[in-house]
């Protein structure tokens, strides 16, 4: 696949772990994301110019994309379209109203309709998901698994309106929902619970949400996560089995280990 890969990269580790697994595909960074570009195979891209990234992927014989690395939604500029752009614009300024569900299905949608295959980062690198089981620390006793399948409950119910991928249980309460402030923000919060509200170490739950196209949004966890969970005085991490990502995965392992907390796949 990867003489025919493109990358279409964002912020973090991900995009450079996919490059060095596929050193002959084709990495596309965009204006105003930084990113490390790894490789001479490499075409800068806008998105204000949709046009010119569509040729520029056909010219390298490119049939395959796909989506790493953490993207704000962009300022875009009508003075710079070129005329795919504008000719996308009204379907691309309707979906960046609504949620990112709506929005990135309607990125696929696009990238699909200009003949591409879209792929997730799971689908090129594997190893990037964990089959069920214990990955790391010691095994979580009863309360921690209690805890893990009421966050799972919880996730389940919320999947439907779009709010977000984590939550921190303790002791059977949810101390925590990531929203839109992100993983880091919900641990923070987390982090400052007063002592007599936490009945339990309470564990960090991370899934994707019901019907999310994980080829474009599959939820992460890496070294981070580790340490901010870490902070939070937590006793562990548990992630859905095929559906979360584990970003420089050695790294987090060692990380999980050094801080004796748990990583458990359900």
């Amino acid at each position: 696949m990867s003489n025919t890969l493109a990358i279409l990269a964002g912020r973090g580790a991900l995009p450079q772990t996919l490059a060095t697994a596929n050193p002959k595909a084709l990495f596309v960074s965009f204006e105003g994301v930084d990113v490390t570009v790894p490789t001479s195979h490499h075409l800068a891209a806008s998105f204000n110019r949709f046009g010119a990234l569509f040729d520029g992927l056909r010219t390298a014989g490119i049939t395959t994309v796909t989506f790493a690395g953490a993207m704000t939604r962009p300022a875009l500029n009508p003075a710079a379209f070129d005329a795919k752009t504008t000719a996308l614009a009204p379907r691309l300024m309707t979906a960046m109203a609504g949620g990112d569900d709506g929005l990135l299905c309607e990125i696929v949608a696009v990238f699909e309709g200009e003949g591409f295959t879209v792929v997730g980062p799971h689908q090129v690198v594997p190893d990037l998901v964990a089959q069920a089981g214990l990955l790391a620390g010691p095994a979580p006793d009863a309360t921690a698994m209690r805890d893990a399948n009421r966050g799972m409950e919880i996730l389940h119910a919320l999947s439907g309106v779009d709010v977000g991928q984590g939550v921190v249980v303790a002791g059977g309460l949810c101390l925590g929902v990531e929203t839109l402030q992100g993983t880091d923000a919900m641990l923070e919060f987390v982090a400052a619970t007063p002592a007599h509200l936490r009945r339990a170490s309470g564990v960090f739950v991370k899934t994707a949400k019901t019907g999310q196209d994980l080829r474009v949004d599959m939820p992460a966890i890496g070294p981070d996560t580790v340490a901010a969970v870490g902070a939070a005085d937590l006793g562990g991490i548990v992630i859905s089995a095929g559906r979360v990502l584990i970003l420089e995965r050695a790294k987090t392992l060692k990380a999980i280990n050094a801080a004796g907390l748990f990583l458990l796949a359900l």
